[in-house]
């Protein structure tokens, strides 16, 4: 999870929502970044988004069943139908998003009868770094 954070506080240098994620394969990194939405003009370039693409080209394939995600914010709708697309082993998350988080409030996609695969999902790790990074973020674009 601290790689993710590095990977949070990148994206906040570079102007982009402080969120990172890391994807692990077998004990082995093959994926880290951040936001790049602004960067890429991308509304789908989340954190989660940019290494699970990376991943799969890394790997060549579009299952990624012994990997885990390590993300520093719950992820989004979007991104939680692409951990579920992906057959991700494993999703590990920071901060907790009742506003715009798609595992645990608002869609809720892994709960949906129709979601083909659920992760195991451990929410809530180093949450108060990952919380303070976005609440610090916002508070100086104010």
């Amino acid at each position: 999870m601290q790689r993710a954070l590095d990977q949070a506080q990148a994206a906040a240098r570079r102007g982009e929502v402080p969120v990172g994620a890391v994807l692990v394969c077998d004990g082995a990194v093959i994926a880290a970044d951040g936001n790049r939405v602004e960067q890429l003009n991308d509304p789908t370039a989340h954190a989660e988004m940019q290494v699970i693409r990376a991943a799969a080209a890394v790997l060549g394939r579009t299952r990624l069943e012994q990997c885990d995600l390590y993300v520093t914010l719950e992820p989004c709708p979007m991104c939680a139908a692409a951990i579920a697309h992906a057959r991700l082993r494993r999703l590990y998350y920071g901060a907790y998003d009742p506003k715009g988080g798609g595992v645990e409030h608002g869609a809720r996609v892994f709960a949906r009868a129709t979601c083909h695969h659920h992760p195991e999902i451990v929410g809530g790790l180093r949450e108060s770094e990952a919380s303070a990074l976005l609440r610090d973020f916002f508070r100086q674009r104010r």
